[in-house]
């Protein structure tokens, strides 16, 4: 895991979640820049994956189970794009709550995968 990574991917998908969440609350829609700001989150997403996986075809294995790790792998990437689906069929306040539903999972995915990893 790079420590620095996951703490930029922590503070940013929060703060998305907070910026989407007051969105949901003042009825509003979500816009370009929350699904910009998904997207975002979604890049750093993949550099810690991409990290991983180099790692695992390096040779080092994780300290938990690899198929936890796997799972948490897979999740971790499909989750911002599956919330962007779904903000995108739902264009209402309900879209922007979707979003910052995503955003808030988001480093909880990356902290189980440090977990898992340093197991």
């Amino acid at each position: 895991m790079i420590g620095p990574l996951a703490v930029a991917t922590h503070v940013l998908a929060l703060a998305l979640a907070v910026w989407a969440f007051v969105e949901c609350f003042r009825q509003r829609e979500p816009g370009k820049p929350l699904f910009i700001g998904l997207w975002v989150v979604e890049a750093l997403v993949l550099a810690q994956v991409v990290a991983l996986v180099v790692l695992l075809i390096d040779g080092r294995r994780p300290g938990g189970d690899m198929v936890t790790l796997i799972g948490y792998l897979l999740t971790a990437v499909l989750l911002p794009p599956a919330g962007i689906v779904l903000a995108r069929m739902e264009p209402t306040r309900w879209g922007s709550f979707l979003i910052g539903a995503a955003a808030v999972l988001v480093p909880v995915l990356i902290l189980r995968l440090g977990q898992i990893w340093n197991a």
